[in-house]
């Protein structure tokens, strides 16, 4: 993949899709975006739209298309599905987006394509594996958004709480995307330091206290956001630069991706978030990380979660 052959698809044209889309336009990362919608008014004014941003940003060719696209693509992103709204959990999205990652992936598949696909349609963890399953290509090479998003926030927070950019922490939320998401504290880095010791140094609070706030403010934001707005775009947009930074430009960043586990963590069969090494073919290695025994077991019961909302879209789409 050269610089000047880097071709996008991304599926949906709802907020997110294009957010994500208006990010990755200034970044020069793309030569062509094609957006597809199966309401193809909307995708076509949504492309136009965003092509006259073209004379205030690097060359790239943005159109609407259809699954022929996805032939020559280097990277898909599936965001069409239903939002969630108001006082709904991700996991209560299942019956309507399960059968629309399944049209989708049924489309894809009749296309050879080389492509990586980054799944961001929620409950995106049971809808990773979902694609997996009906699509049958290597595992790396289909990987979810997971919590990519969620360790943004949790690093923003912890930025605000300690005043220290968030550029200077590492931080990982793990699991689900989700209610049963993991705080991994014994991988929270700040200046160096493992956080816990940077508290102490630091000394202005209670911090094992203000720790566990931080991890449920992380956990709530998504229903803060759709609270007060209807829907979360910007975050997600940015989060979706980022892996397609890594993918694209095969940079092998670190990212808490949503990817197969097969007894990495003592955890088989599952689509969940840990660390991973993402490059040009996807998840090129699971960071196998020596957790607590208390992140341990909260990582194995977010998994048996999502494990409960994967029978449920089986059973769901057999009675269908």
């Amino acid at each position: 993949m050269s610089a000047k052959g880097r071709k996008v698809v991304v599926i949906g044209a709802g907020s997110v899709g294009t957010a994500y889309i208006y990010a990755l336009l200034p970044s020069g990362l793309a030569s062509s975006i094609v957006l597809i919608d199966k309401d193809d008014k909307r995708a076509q004014g949504e492309s136009l739209d965003l092509a006259h941003c073209l004379p205030f940003i690097p060359p790239v060719e943005i159109k609407a298309g259809n699954y022929k696209d996805c032939a020559d693509a280097d990277l898909i992103v599936v965001t069409a599905g239903a939002k969630q709204k108001t006082g709904q959990s991700r996991l209560e999205l299942i019956q309507s987006n399960a059968d629309v990652v399944k049209q989708i992936c049924a489309e894809i598949g009749k296309v050879k394509t080389d492509a990586v696909l980054v799944m961001v349609t929620n409950p995106v963890d049971a809808l990773t594996r979902i694609a997996m399953d009906y699509l049958g290509w290597p595992a790396p090479h289909i990987i979810g958004s997971g919590t990519v998003l969620d360790s943004a926030r949790f690093r923003y927070l912890l930025s605000k709480h300690c005043d220290v950019d968030a550029h200077n922490i590492h931080a990982y939320i793990i699991g689900e995307h989700g209610d049963s998401e993991v705080a991994a504290w014994s991988m929270t880095h700040i200046a160096g330091l493992p956080v816990r010791n940077y508290c102490r140094i630091c000394n202005d609070c209670n911090y094992e206290e203000n720790l566990e706030r931080i991890a449920m403010a992380v956990k709530d934001s998504a229903y803060h956001i759709i609270d007060y707005k209807g829907s979360t775009y910007y975050g997600i947009g940015m989060s979706l630069l980022r892996i397609s930074q890594a993918v694209l430009r095969n940079e092998r960043s670190v990212l808490t991706v949503s990817t197969l586990l097969s007894g990495e963590y003592d955890i088989s069969d599952v689509c969940l978030s840990v660390p991973c090494v993402v490059g040009r073919s996807g998840v090129e290695k699971i960071v196998k990380a020596q957790l607590p025994t208390s992140e341990q077991s909260a990582l194995q019961k977010s998994a048996a979660v999502i494990k409960q909302t994967l029978e449920k879209i089986h059973s769901w789409m057999v009675c269908g």
